[in-house]
């Protein structure tokens, strides 16, 4: 795949878009405590939970899943005119997904990036995303789990996009290749939650837990 303009410009503002740390703003518009200093630290939903806030954890969840979705969305309905095309949809959702992670507003310390490899997904293929997220409903519901969900979804989503290709979706792959990084990606970022989950002293979906 060649790049462009159109295709540089798609990407960089796909990255500054996912630097939007929807867990820090919703909590100081709301006027809460910064998720950065209590429970584990992480400017995500699962954090902004342990507040004890649930409409402030929703819309996280929310506005961060939906920032992995519209640049990919915007790009595989509006780009061809632009020659943008599913490769640089792909490309844009994982810049999009380093942006959480790598927040260049917020001194590049970001999220794990769940929710928004979720939206990212979502934008690919409606039915991708779904199947995705309900691998991660069931773990979580099932376990109580989050970062343990959200291992088995990284795990899951590269086989259900092959799975798929061609049949539900186009398969394409530089789409495949973003997705697997993703992946990659999400794993590393739980390495920690990895460890507390062999020791079993990973926190519970819901529980609080102190700074």
């Amino acid at each position: 795949m060649s790049f462009h303009l159109p295709s540089l410009l798609a990407i960089v503002a796909s990255y500054l878009i996912g630097s939007l740390s929807f867990a820090v703003i919703v909590s100081k518009s709301l006027g809460m405590a910064d998720p950065r200093s209590y429970g584990s630290g992480n400017p995500g939903a699962t954090n902004v939970l342990r507040s004890g806030k649930k409409g402030a954890a929703l819309a996280t969840l929310l506005l961060d899943a939906l920032k992995g979705w519209l640049p990919v969305f915007l790009i595989r309905h509006f780009g061809a005119q632009w020659g943008l095309g599913e490769g640089v949809a792909g490309l844009a959702g994982l810049a999009a997904f380093l942006g959480h992670l790598y927040p260049v507003f917020f001194g590049f310390q970001g999220g794990k990036g769940v929710a928004t490899a979720a939206g990212v997904l979502m934008g690919i293929a409606p039915w991708l995303g779904l199947a995705t997220g309900a691998t991660w409903l069931i773990i979580a519901v099932f376990f109580r789990y989050s970062s343990l969900a959200a291992l088995a979804a990284a795990f899951f989503a590269p086989a259900y996009y092959l799975l798929g290709g061609n049949i539900a979706w186009p398969l394409d792959r530089t789409v495949l290749i973003a997705i697997i990084i993703m992946s990659l990606l999400l794993v590393w970022r739980h390495r920690e939650n990895i460890r507390r989950l062999a020791a079993g002293t990973e926190s519970k979906l819901g529980s609080k837990k102190k700074a």
